[in-house]
């Protein structure tokens, strides 16, 4: 597809303006999510582009929109040009279109639904603004979908609330484009101020206030990413801000033209900070977390992380292949339809994966499970199974383990089973643990390598570098093999990295390959891992603040710091 190609769509155009949030993605609405799946065409500003191309369908022809030049010496304030994302995600220009706003109406005009992504609101953003009344006096149908505003969600995410009881004035300005008019009428309020700036013009902006008529003690708080996992708040006064911001090493820099919210007022208070600052005091805020497993085994693991603050980065360690000799398998799956099992036993969700592809193959689907019993190891692989349609009958109450499954299994009855057979699909690595525990219960197993599990191909080179290095804050072991294949790919985790093991025999191998256990999960589970490195990361904050310490990460530790081996 030439970089001028866009593709056919209905008859009749229509351009979606589209407010993507601040930046946290779970702060889309429901209604810019539909709109995204229905898009033909995706122009997206390119700071908001991974947040909302998740949600957009396959096929959609994906555009940026960055700040082009620009003879204003502020960021972002040149036209937004476009650039055409391809499905690998490398970027080509466009040269026939001049700006965004002519490809959104070229799009429009040739009836394609195009949905115009800005970040915050589009209400707030003068190119969206623009770009609807072109919209208007070319006659091309549009509609506004509303997003959380940053002067507005920012503040949230720092904790700082913009009204009180008695209901005090709130004002926003754009520090970029205010007029002196606008810094005299904000400065002879006593209400609240919401600023958008940049980092490095913040102690101009506190200036301007001051100069304005508002008291150099007057308190201030400076967040840059709000409602990002890379979120970072300062609180001073307007008279102390640009001092508080150059002892902390971040004026001046190179990413000093970030933008970023200053909320000015009583509500900014530090004492009532501390008390709402609930997204940057979550317990495991800005760690980088290594997860040895592919993104389909650690979504929700993933997720659970983030929701504690993390950043998880997932590296697989073990790739699965087919089996060097598949009829084995296939003769299992014969003998599932013909009647030859009572069982079918899945201890993994990869074990799940090889059947399902395997009846896909034949041309069967769930339905071929009726009057066959159905075991599952765990949660996990109940779910997919669930996803394939199939209900497992038996998933164990206590340990979600080999053992716990044999610990619910029935004992085989020959009066009320009329098969004694077990179908157990498998890694070829796997343990004898359920072969054995089946048979002392009285039944046959055809114990069948449905799969094999062989070492990843090494990450990306930065990757590695991180690991070793001390990039990654801690590192999650869900098994023996996970940390071998990890060192093995990627060598050994830095000294500083907490390292977190689902159990014993795992936490063994680990302090086998010279590494330090800080945190074991409670019992052998991936979300009781998760929260034990939770609480791990509470009691290390904790800790700091009672100590008059700053909360820092431990890739935040000088290099070569040694750790103390975890009790």
């Amino acid at each position: 597809m030439s970089p001028t190609t866009l593709p056919a769509g209905p008859e009749h155009g229509h351009v979606t303006f589209l407010g993507a949030g601040p930046g946290d993605p779970g702060l889309l609405t429901l209604r810019a999510v539909e709109a995204l799946g229905h898009a033909d065409v995706l122009v997206a500003e390119h700071e908001v582009l991974d947040v909302v191309r998740t949600h957009a369908r396959p096929g959609v022809t994906v555009v940026t929109a960055e700040p082009g030049p620009s003879s204003d010496p502020l960021p972002g304030t040149g036209t937004p040009h476009p650039t055409l994302v391809d499905g690998a995600s490398a970027s080509v220009e466009v040269p026939a279109v001049r700006d965004a706003s002519h490809l959104v109406m070229e799009a429009a005009r040739g009836g394609r639904r195009v949905v115009r992504a800005v970040s915050g609101d589009p209400g707030l953003d003068t190119y969206a603004a623009e770009e609807m009344l072109a919209c208007a006096a070319a006659g091309v149908p549009f509609e506004v979908v509303p997003g959380v505003a940053a002067a507005v969600g920012v503040p949230a995410y720092a904790g700082v609330p913009l009204r009180d009881a008695q209901g005090a004035d709130v004002r926003f300005v754009d520090a970029r484009t205010a007029s002196d008019r606008c810094w005299t009428e904000v400065g002879a309020s006593d209400g609240t101020v919401v600023v958008s700036t940049t980092l490095d013009s913040v102690g101009a902006a506190a200036g301007e206030l001051v100069s304005a008529g508002r008291k150099p003690d007057t308190p201030m708080t400076v967040t840059v990413a709000g409602t990002t996992t890379r979120q970072r708040t300062w609180t001073a006064t307007l008279g102390t801000i640009a001092q508080t911001l150059k002892q902390a090493k971040v004026l001046p820099s190179p990413e000093g033209g970030r933008p970023v919210i200053a909320v000015v007022g009583e509500r900014s208070a530090p004492a009532l900070r501390d008390q709402l600052s609930w997204f940057e005091s979550k317990p495991l805020f800005g760690w980088k977390v290594l997860v040895p497993r592919t993104k389909e085994q650690a979504a929700s693991l993933s997720d659970q992380l983030r929701s504690y603050g993390a950043v998880p980065h997932e590296v697989p360690t073990i790739a699965v292949e087919p089996p060097r000799t598949p009829q084995q398998m296939e003769r299992a799956v014969k003998g599932l339809v013909t009647g030859r099992y009572e069982w079918i036993a899945f201890t993994s969700v990869n074990a799940v994966k090889a059947v399902r592809e395997k009846f896909e193959e034949y041309g069967l689907d769930a339905r071929a499970f009726a009057g066959i019993k159905v075991a599952a190891v765990g949660e996990q692989t109940a779910h997919a199974l669930v996803a394939f349609g199939v209900k497992p009958d038996l998933v164990p109450s206590g340990e979600q383990s080999a053992a716990g499954l044999l610990d619910d299994w029935p004992p085989y009855d020959p009066v009320f089973d009329p098969i004694d057979r077990v179908f157990l699909p498998r890694a070829d690595i796997a343990t004898e643990t359920l072969v054995a525990g089946l048979i002392e219960l009285g039944w046959e197993v055809d114990d069948v390598t449905a799969y094999r599990t062989v070492r990843a191909s090494p990450p990306p080179a930065d990757t590695r570098e991180a690991i070793k290095g001390g990039g990654f804050d801690a590192v999650l072991f869900t098994s023996s093999s996970t940390v071998r294949n990890l060192v093995g790919i990627a060598g050994k985790p830095h000294n500083v990295t907490v390292i977190a093991c689902i159990g014993p025999a795992t936490a063994k191998t680990a302090e086998e390959h010279g590494l330090r256990v800080d945190v074991m999960a409670p019992e052998p589970s991936v979300h009781k891992l998760a929260e034990a490195l939770a609480d791990f990361g509470q009691r290390r904050r904790t800790a700091a603040r009672e100590a008059g310490d700053p909360v820092t990460r431990p890739s935040e530790r000088r290099p070569g710091t040694r750790r103390r081996r975890a009790t």
